[in-house]
């Protein structure tokens, strides 16, 4: 009985490592700032991402795939938890930190038996919990010669650019994990964040193409008051800066943000640093002799058609030039699992943390719940065992990745994580009637860089409402049908008085649903 009683043990302990083996590997790739708009998969882009787009080919493409709240840190909160921002704690960047103490779905994949790594943009302020590995950026990260957060609490610089050598650390650590246990590794690049610093092999890259400006470029914000009042536009010397983000520095030259562009411009070694000023310093001549106004500007200078579009291209260069390393660099990680026969066990994942406007409403950055910078691209290749393959249509948010990853392992998901696992579309099952016909979306970020107001909404198919409160009340409608770039404020229209009252009646089913009861305590104030 005693040797049967071994035997049987050794039995289940060899039943446990081969359905260890047997569950698919995950390797999460998280963008920041990168936008769908930016990915040749979705159409329409200027830019190509064969590597991306490769993803989606051999995989699937979610084409309604949205954020709970678009900003950084509380998109990466939502990812990490399954839980709308009022429910895991940090609610914005400015005054957040992450309670990393709490329940987080890399802490139940280690509970399963996975492995879990993180290398690259962390950027919730607390150290990163529920990992075996991490080097992560301080902060928002350099793109030059990046310094690395060590587990040891040590700071160390890595030489090189920054998407580069995210990419290099995630290969060395799939190079050195445990063989024997499927792993969750979380690959988080600071591209294609501001100041859209490029490598410097793709300095020239881009500067033969003239980007189109958006339609709605020199939209009017009429009806639309929160828009009226931001500070992310194009035009203003204030929102977009001359010096940090078009680089049109000479020695000499300040603005609100030179500083800080010289910091991270100055972190290059010598030769380097030369490299990118003979560049930039010729652009920056060419443009003060064509804009002599503009030398020693103020952040109220009078705005000239000319120089925005001046800047409007600088802007969409850089971005295409960080997009393109970012893109190589999505390749030599897949060539990576292909040469070491890891494809077919394994889901990637490829998001960005939010959108972003790329000139849409004259602006850039994200913040505001239009589709721009609600929507994130989302693609996946899939594990044996999951047969979709192509476009998904149903609303999904980045609330769902905790779920999805969790049953993919054979965990249990605990009843507090708010997503819906994605599985059910990745093995097309029928989902009519047990899939969400809605998404709630919350902002929290105001007085802050950019000025959008806080506000929350409701998206169906085809409408959004959406409530801007703290020290404005107003509320926008959208019939994204007839007014897919949000012009057009239908709120109050006695044509979309019905469709008012039931998106009002979603919007709070919602907000009881995850728990924010937002418009009752405003409504008490």
């Amino acid at each position: 009985m005693k040797n049967l009683s071994l035997f049987s043990l050794a039995l289940v302990a060899s039943q446990s490592v081969m359905a260890q083996s047997s569950r698919p590997n995950i390797v999460y790739i998280m963008t920041d700032d990168h936008t769908a708009q930016m990915m040749s998969c979705y159409g329409n882009s200027p830019v190509q991402t064969p590597n991306l787009d490769r993803i989606a080919q051999e995989g699937v493409l979610f084409r309604n795939s949205f954020v709970a709240n678009s900003l950084s840190g509380p998109s990466r909160a939502c990812m990490l938890t399954g839980k709308h921002s009022h429910k895991n704690g940090f609610t914005n960047n400015e005054h957040g930190i992450f309670d990393g103490s709490q329940q987080t779905m890399p802490k139940l994949m280690q509970a399963a038996g996975y492995q879990t790594a993180i290398v690259g943009k962390w950027h919730l302020v607390s150290k990163p919990t529920g990992f075996d590995y991490y080097e992560v950026l301080h902060g928002q990260g350099e793109y030059y010669n990046p310094d690395f957060l060590q587990m040891d609490g040590t700071t160390q610089r890595a030489k090189g650019y920054c998407t580069d050598v995210i990419t290099d650390k995630a290969i060395q650590w799939m190079e050195h994990r445990d063989e024997q246990k499927p792993f969750i590794l979380f690959v988080h690049h600071k591209a294609c964040h501001r100041d859209w610093l490029p490598d410097l092999k793709d300095l020239r890259a881009f500067e033969n193409q003239t980007f189109e400006k958006p339609a709605n470029f020199y939209d009017t914000y009429e009806g639309r008051v929160a828009a009226q009042q931001q500070q992310m536009n194009v035009a203003s010397q204030h929102d977009m800066d001359l010096i940090y983000d078009n680089k049109a520095y000479l020695p000499g030259d300040s603005s609100r943000l030179s500083a800080t562009y010289l910091a991270y411009v100055n972190r290059l070694d010598k030769e380097d640093l030369q490299k990118y000023w003979t560049f930039h310093d010729s652009l920056s001549c060419d443009f003060y002799r064509r804009f002599p106004q503009m030398r020693g500007y103020t952040a109220d200078s009078p705005k000239d058609d000319a120089v925005t579009d001046w800047k409007f291209q600088r802007y969409m260069r850089d971005y295409a030039k960080v997009t393109k390393s970012l893109d190589e660099n999505i390749g030599r990680l897949l060539q990576y699992l292909e040469e070491k026969g890891m494809l077919d066990n394994t889901l990637i994942v490829y998001t960005s943390d939010q959108g972003f406007y790329m000139g849409e409403h004259g602006w850039f950055d994200k913040r505001f719940m239009y589709e721009e910078s609600l929507n994130t691209p989302l693609v996946m290749r899939l594990p044996q065992g999951l047969k979709r393959r192509g476009e998904i249509s149903e609303m999904v948010q980045n609330i769902d990745y905790a779920p999805t990853f969790l049953e993919l392992a054979g965990a249990k998901v605990p009843s507090d994580i708010q997503g819906q696992s994605l599985l059910p579309l990745l093995k097309q099952e029928k989902t009519i009637g047990k899939w969400r016909d809605a998404i709630y979306y919350h902002f929290y970020e105001y007085p802050a860089e950019h000025m959008a107001k806080r506000h929350y909404g409701v998206r169906t198919e085809r409408y959004k409402l959406i409530h801007f409160y703290n020290d404005i009340d107003t509320w926008e409608l959208y019939d994204l049908k007839a007014d897919p770039t949000e012009m057009h404020n239908l709120y109050g229209n006695p044509a979309y008085a019905k469709v008012q009252k039931d998106m009002h009646k979603k919007l709070k089913k919602l907000q009881a649903l995850y728990d924010d009861p937002i418009e009752s305590q405003i409504a008490k104030k």
